[in-house]
């Protein structure tokens, strides 16, 4: 039973990391220490939400319609796959460093945008609506990995928020992204891997 709070934690966790809207503003913010706690509560609530929403919507789905778990299978592959490929790229080509400079904005501004980074995002859709409960359908307990996915989200963004501003000089640099892109492409194709494997064994 525990191995599915694992699994959930690591493959949210995984995911999580690499959308980048969210992550880039939650940062964003701490840098500045504007109302960074009100944007990283947010994003945990609607990744909580939303991932209950799609566990226990899928796993019904899933119940009723047998043949769709290997579809849903190798999506997860594929979809994995392009997350991991595109952080690879970021890693080995770099990007932008966090800017901490900008003017200061009211907590009604910042609630605002978070939302928008959140529910404008169609990558926060696939991913808590269909690729993490398309994985989460498969373990022993959905309760425990609902649980582990949203811990996941609860301290990947507890992370973001209080550690951004103590980190605000490191976090600056383009550097540190290349590195940070680096893990997660790393992960997420090692997620990608495990799951064909399962899709192969189950074919």
């Amino acid at each position: 039973m525990f191995e599915s709070y694992v699994t959930g934690f690591l493959v949210s966790g995984g995911i999580i990391v690499a959308i980048g809207a969210q992550n880039a503003y939650v940062l964003g913010q701490a840098v500045r220490r504007q109302h960074h706690w009100w944007s990283a509560g947010l994003c945990m609530g609607s990744d909580m939400l939303l991932l209950s929403a799609g566990m226990f919507g899928v796993s019904a789905a899933l119940l009723a319609l047998p043949g769709a778990m290997a579809a849903l299978r190798w999506l997860g592959v594929a979809f994995l796959a392009w997350l991991a490929a595109q952080a690879l790229h970021r890693a080995a080509t770099g990007r932008d460093g966090l800017a901490s400079a900008g003017g200061g904005r009211s907590r009604r501004q910042v609630v605002l945008a978070t939302l928008a980074v959140t529910v404008l995002n169609p990558q926060v859709y696939l991913d808590t609506l269909l690729l993490i409960p398309s994985v989460g359908a498969q373990q022993d307990s959905a309760a425990l990995f609902v649980a582990g996915a949203g811990s996941a989200s609860v301290v990947w963004f507890t992370l973001l928020a209080w550690g951004g501003a103590a980190l605000a000089p490191w976090l600056s640099r383009p550097l540190a992204w290349r590195a940070i892109d680096a893990v997660i492409g790393v992960m997420l194709a090692g997620i990608a891997l495990q799951l064909a494997g399962q899709a192969a064994l189950f074919a």
